[in-house]
């Protein structure tokens, strides 16, 4: 990659000057945000043209308005100054950690499991600092450079990563109490219900009700939604019956809030696993939260 001279590259000044201004298309809202005079930003935002060789804004009499480059540029400047932002703050509020493990999960998976287990953690290992991220989908052909450890569905193997089976992935069918779905005997049972769907699992009815040596039309069809977290909330809410991993829903089944809609449970569909590199088996921090989990068994 070619590399900016020194007296290429904008100040912070300039580029949070720009970033405001173009965040208003004002220079005076922009002012006023950043305790500046108007003619300070202007100042600021020609000195950055000046560098960059080309115009940011049109200026008309009463606005601002970004050219095109203006505003592929003002995205890729949000970007990069609310990554300083969240980094300053990372030093601020962790200065005192040694190190930071980066944990990486399914939205789902990190509310309902994750959160619980990780309690008391930060307290018994003060010097660790904790950066969880959600994030949909296979994060380990996408985003793995910098994971630490990981929290994934499957069947144990992925490319590089060393992994450690936590419990099996059991997926029931669930209601509220107020549903009463016909038995899965019954010819006419699946017009009786709706069948909430996920992207995350988009052949689970599919594979539920062929497990139970069924065969039904119909079984794609229904609300979709994102995520598992999504579809308890949609059958909490009544919008139908949703086929979710039972570690979702304990709860909800304990408190009554939901019911089985029918007692057959789809049993083999993979499960979950905690992986990490496998070039950090031996890195402390990362030992410390697999020892962690393990004890949670």
């Amino acid at each position: 990659m070619r590399k900016i001279a020194a007296s290429k590259f904008p100040s912070m000044t300039s580029l949070r000057c720009f970033e405001t201004a173009a965040r208003h298309l004002s220079f005076t809202h922009a002012a006023k945000e950043l305790y500046m005079t108007q003619s300070a930003v202007g100042k600021q935002v020609a000195l950055l043209e000046s560098i960059l060789d080309c115009n940011l804004f049109i200026r008309h009499k009463q606005r601002l308005e970004l050219t095109p480059i203006g505003e592929r540029f003002f995205h890729d400047t949000q970007d990069a100054l609310n990554k300083v932002e969240e980094s300053v703050l990372n030093v601020l509020a962790h200065s005192h950690a040694i190190a930071t493990l980066k944990i990486v999960s399914h939205p789902t998976f990190c509310a309902r499991w994750l959160i619980p287990a990780l309690k008391g953690f930060s307290k018994a290992n003060p010097n660790i600092h904790l950066d969880v991220h959600d994030q949909v989908g296979d994060f380990i052909h996408t985003d793995a450079s910098e994971l630490d450890v990981g929290f994934l569905h499957g069947h144990g193997v992925w490319p590089g990563m060393a992994s450690i089976k936590l419990f099996d992935s059991h997926f029931v069918a669930v209601c509220t109490p107020e549903l009463n779905p016909l038995p899965m005997s019954d010819p006419n049972c699946i017009d009786s219900v709706t069948l909430i769907q996920s992207r995350i699992r988009p052949h689970g009815w599919l594979d539920y009700f062929a497990s139970a040596n069924m065969s039904w039309e119909g079984v794609f069809a229904g609300p979709r939604f994102d995520s598992f977290y999504d579809v308890v909330h949609a059958a909490i809410s009544g919008c139908g019956v949703a086929l979710v991993p039972d570690i979702f829903v304990k709860e909800e089944l304990q408190t009554g809030k939901l019911k089985l809609a029918w007692s057959h449970m789809l049993e083999r569909n993979g499960a979950y696993y905690m992986v990490h590199p496998s070039n950090k088996s031996d890195v402390p921090h990362v030992k410390t939260l697999i020892e962690w989990i393990k004890q949670r068994f």
